[in-house]
């Protein structure tokens, strides 16, 4: 009987020690292993149209969808019952209309609903509105920096963090600065920060490729926060300057930021980052060109922490300034080409080559003569892995996205000038012994399934047809799941449609 004991005690010790060993952002699921290439579409639903489901948020305990609705100019969350996730129904909505302008994002954590509000001066402060997710009762409203563009919780819930774009007037007269705000939930009150230490680091930044620009080049009021993601310790946020193609990261109980992490540039005259840079020649076809770069200009992004090594996942989108008192972007066909750098020049500004490829006028005339002397464009067709320590790249998709979208016949041509299949959300979860990634793309209407358990080799597994551009995305696991499946849910902003997708089980 005492062998017996032994046995099994250290049965359990192994156990421990194995499961201590594999350090990872998402638990373990206490489940079967699932199919990473079998999810299917369960359930859909329509909220509206144009603006009706850019953002969802899921709650467990109660089996709710929150989703964000701003058709019509209704301004409200719309709940959804996914207790059966695949038979889902509209069951309440919240109004905003008191509250402000536009929703732009929910968080949910331990039964609170957090919205991130506009004012319906959209350079004014805006609100974070806190509900309860059972009653939908107020709890608590928050003023927060100009343009709250995303939410979140912390994984313990007790902080909830706001990214303010402080967007400018289209008159560029009143450009608020960038902010974030952090709210400590147990008593809401709110520390709102801007980027200010870091303006006297401003030419060391420039050379890494950070962006200050525009009327005024004003470093607090030119950086523009757009979105969040969290340690797993909660000690951490890591906030997208989509614009300005820098990551931030701040203490978030000291309410500092502790760096900015400057992302460079994507060389499209490397093979593996071919690209199709024309939506006038009838036709798909991937090219290198030389002095021609991408900005990864990232919008999501998401936490992984491997083996005790911390890493960021992000989509990178890429956006433009285009406001009545200043556009940054412009056709290639439209500007004059050093002759050095680019003797086939007239060649290479023809639509069916360079031409209609659009990009920046604020980079690329390095020698100030007037005459461009590379070319760097909008975001990096692509998701990045980076350290989240030293801020190096340590894996991109390159075009792997545009390449796969291509072959299912579901690349849009028309956007080739742009950004390609334009990556703009992501999400990372666990399934069985897997962590995977959920990268949706905007312009391909479509996510991708990457196997990312080694962060720095991401393995792709398939792409999935979703509404008409995806703008949400959420992962639920086995655990949390009304089914005991994976969930992935998917929201369209341009046709208000919420999908949900499950996993089948091996």
């Amino acid at each position: 009987m005492k062998q017996l004991k032994f046995f099994y005690l250290l049965l359990i010790t192994v156990t421990i020690f194995s499961c201590r060993k594999e350090d990872v952002s998402a638990p373990l699921e206490n489940t079967q292993n699932e199919d990473l290439s079998g999810y299917t579409e369960i359930a859909s639903i329509n909220l509206g149209g144009l603006g009706a489901a850019e953002i969802t948020a899921f709650d467990p305990s109660t089996d709710r969808l929150f989703a964000v609705n701003n058709s019509y100019i209704l301004n409200k969350i719309d709940v959804i019952d996914i207790s059966n996730p695949a038979l889902i129904s509209v069951i309440h909505s919240i109004s905003m209309v008191p509250y402000g302008g536009y929703v732009n994002s929910v968080a949910v954590s331990n039964g609170k609903l957090a919205a991130a509000v506009e004012s319906t001066d959209k350079q004014a402060a805006g609100k974070i509105v806190v509900f309860n997710t059972s009653t939908y009762a107020e709890i608590k409203s928050i003023n927060v920096g100009s343009l709250p563009d995303m939410v979140t919780f912390t994984n313990d819930g007790n902080y909830i963090i706001s990214a303010n774009e402080g967007e400018p007037s289209d008159n560029y007269v009143n450009d608020p600065e960038g902010s974030v705000s952090i709210i400590k939930v147990s008593d809401y009150s709110v520390k709102t920060i801007n980027f200010s230490t870091f303006e006297n680091q401003l030419t060391a930044l420039t050379a890494k490729g950070f962006r200050i620009f525009g009327p005024g080049k004003n470093f607090n009021k030119d950086i523009e926060p757009e979105y969040i993601t969290v340690s797993d310790d909660n000690t951490t946020a890591y906030v997208t300057l989509q614009e300005n193609n820098a990551i931030a990261e701040i203490d978030i109980v000291s309410g500092i930021v502790k760096k900015i992490m400057p992302l460079g540039f994507k060389d499209y005259s490397l093979a593996e980052n071919a690209i199709d840079a024309s939506d006038k020649d009838s036709k798909v076809a991937f090219t290198t060109y030389n002095k021609v770069f991408g900005m990864y200009m990232p919008d999501a992004i998401a936490y992984y922490n491997y083996n005790g090594k911390p890493y960021l996942f992000t989509a990178n989108e890429g956006d433009s300034r285009e406001y009545t008192a200043f556009i940054e972007m412009k056709r290639a066909a439209t500007v004059t080409f050093d002759p050095t750098n680019f003797p086939t020049a007239a060649t290479l500004q023809k639509d069916a080559s360079l031409g209609r490829l659009n990009i920046t006028t604020t980079l690329g005339d390095t020698d100030g003569d007037g005459d461009f002397d590379a070319l760097y464009s909008l975001g990096a067709r692509s998701f990045s892995v980076w350290d989240a320590i030293t801020g190096a790249q340590v894996f991109d998709s390159k075009n792997e996205l545009d390449k796969k979208a291509d072959e299912l016949k579901i690349y849009d041509d028309g956007r080739s000038d742009d950004k390609g299949v334009e990556p703009e959300s992501i999400a990372i979860g666990r399934v069985g012994s897997k962590t995977i990634a959920v990268v949706g793309m905007e312009r391909a209407d479509a996510f991708a399934i990457y196997d990312i358990t080694t962060p720095t080799a991401p393995v792709f597994i398939k792409m999935y047809k979703t509404g008409d551009a995806p703008e949400g995305i959420i992962f639920i696991p086995a655990s949390k799941s009304p089914i005991n499946q994976s969930l992935i849910v998917i929201s369209s902003e341009n046709d208000g449609l919420v999908k949900i997708y499950k996993s089948t089980k091996l």
